[in-house]
């Protein structure tokens, strides 16, 4: 398939448009690679164990929810070098969908908010609101992780998700105005968490956005790779 057909699908899956401010310029084709793709990979990060695993299934295009090149470059050396170095000899086209996946429709807080069953959604201006029936040990279950508290534990009737480094004091704010009694993202701060006017949870950059693109590549008919040696889980024990 062309690769520019595919981009215009993934444009129309998360417009970029709809991305936010500090997206601008990090978001779309920003490796340039070949023009015929065959196979498409998914992943949460470029990372040199995705790229290794893409070129061994002769991938010409990796879509990626993070892009690799966060701020601008003056000199392209060291881990930067090797892992662009990779990309460009094997041709691959790496497109990148950050923000404006998170607001899509049947985007990353769509998923999101799928994965933990709630209902009744709503949008906020990052993230959603839902009934939720869940307890905390249930929620932590469908993340496939541990997850840590804030607040005093206490039945969830209304819970707000942001997918990401979402603990923003004014997000949630906005989240308890609207009715959510506990605020779910990752990475949180201790300063906020004090400031905070509802239960805050806190789980994983990577367990609240990854599931959105396994789905993205399980709809396109692609291959997510998951990083082994990014994230894993170590069991406590006694």
């Amino acid at each position: 398939m062309d690769r520019d057909n595919i981009i215009q699908e993934l444009e129309m899956i998360a417009p970029p448009e709809t991305a936010e401010a500090f997206d601008t310029g990090k978001i779309g084709l920003i490796i340039e690679g070949s023009q015929e793709v065959h196979t498409v990979c998914t992943a949460l990060d470029l990372t040199p164990e995705v790229v290794r695993m893409a070129i061994e299934m002769s991938s010409e295009m990796i879509v990626v929810h993070h892009t690799p090149i966060w701020y601008p470059l003056t000199a392209i050396k060291g881990a930067p070098a090797v892992l662009f170095r990779s990309v460009l000899r094997a041709g691959i086209n790496v497109y990148v969908m950050h923000t404006n996946y998170d607001h899509a429709q049947g985007g990353v807080n769509d998923i999101l908010s799928q994965m933990l069953s709630l209902s009744n959604t709503t949008r906020m201006s990052l993230g959603n609101i839902g009934d939720c029936s869940l307890s905390l040990h249930e929620i932590s279950a469908r993340l496939g992780g541990g997850i840590r508290v804030f607040g005093a534990e206490r039945p969830i009737h209304r819970l707000a998700v942001a997918g990401g480094s979402c603990f923003d004091l004014d997000l949630i704010t906005e989240a308890s105005c609207m009715g959510a009694d506990a605020f779910l993202s990752a990475e949180l701060r201790h300063s906020v968490a004090r400031a905070s006017p509802i239960l805050l949870i806190e789980s994983t950059h990577y367990q609240t956005e990854a599931p959105a693109m396994r789905v993205l590549a399980k709809k396109m008919g692609w291959t997510f790779l998951d990083d082994p040696l990014v994230w894993h889980t170590v069991n406590a024990t006694r």
